[in-house]
């Protein structure tokens, strides 16, 4: 986001995502692929550059 000069309330209103999904994001909580794939869109980026597996 900061490479692409993006606020959090600009990606939330270009990805349609809601208070509840953002908050999830925030906070490393379940999100949907769907809610992911519209976020890679907004920042014209790949899912590899949003996500990270970590083993728990």
């Amino acid at each position: 986001m900061i490479d692409k000069e993006i606020s959090n309330r600009e990606l939330r209103e270009k990805a349609k995502l809601s208070s509840s999904t953002f908050y999830n994001l925030k906070n490393n909580e379940n999100v949907t692929t769907d809610t992911l794939l519209r976020i890679c869109c907004v920042l014209e980026c790949s899912i590899s550059d949003i996500i990270e597996c970590i083993k728990e």
